[in-house]
């Protein structure tokens, strides 16, 4: 087989025991690598890159407040990412969650991160997802479909649509943030104290900004500073 026939995935190690990985083994047309990635769970041919969640694994995100913080790291990433949502919804279980709850988090998600989700049934299609997806990627590149332009354009106008993803911030506020820290990932580790400091944003909406960003349990759950106009 050719060497231009050949996907490059590398898998993330948290991956490694997961029937996606068996998948892709079985495959001539695909080479695997294992190492620890930064960011997401597959990187394919260097250019696509895969957040993989089964629905059981959804809803434990959005419980324990990852779920926002890495889809902000997603969209902030220079790659084209994806979100693979694995499952159908027996797989829910008892999970004792609001099916509004779920909805909220993907919305988020696709409409306000601007972060692609794409459903599978099993492993299996999960990797058959990702590996159509790089190959229409190579048909993109070589100019043989039309490409749109990036919406909003400008860096400026797409870090503030990112920054519109976080709970009661609107493009004013989004402005403001990153005209006071210049960078979305200034604005994700200011404490709330400084991003109090910003017109408009306030003690109540900093503490809902670090509730949502924060990778570990924040020092403000949602129920104290709760806003209705958050999805989650």
């Amino acid at each position: 087989m050719a060497a231009s026939q050949i996907f490059a995935v590398i898998v993330d190690d948290r991956e490694a025991a997961g029937a996606v990985l068996e998948t892709l083994r079985r495959r001539a047309d695909v080479v695997t690598r294992v190492e620890r990635l930064p960011l997401g769970d597959y990187l394919v041919d260097e250019a696509l890159l895969f957040e993989r969640k089964t629905l059981p694994d959804l809803v434990a995100s959005i419980k324990d407040g990852r779920l926002f913080s890495q889809g902000l790291r997603l969209a902030n990433a220079p790659l084209r990412t994806a979100l693979i949502l694995e499952g159908t919804t027996r797989d829910l279980g008892e999970c004792r969650m609001h099916r509004e709850a779920i909805q909220g988090a993907l919305i988020a998600l696709t409409l306000f991160l601007g972060i692609p989700l794409l459903r599978s049934m099993d492993a299996q299609e999960t990797a058959g997802l990702m590996l159509f997806a790089a190959r229409q990627a190579r048909t993109f590149a070589t100019g043989a479909l039309p490409r749109k332009g990036l919406r909003p354009r400008g860096k400026a106008r797409v870090q503030q649509r990112i920054l519109q993803g976080l709970p009661g911030i609107g493009p004013a506020r989004a402005k403001g943030l990153l005209e006071r820290f210049g960078t979305i990932e200034a604005v994700m580790a200011a404490p709330a104290a400084d991003l109090a400091t910003v017109p408009g944003i306030g003690e109540r909406t900093a503490k809902l900004i670090r509730w949502a960003v924060a990778e570990h349990a924040a020092t403000y759950g949602p129920a104290e500073v709760s806003d209705p106009d958050w999805p989650l």
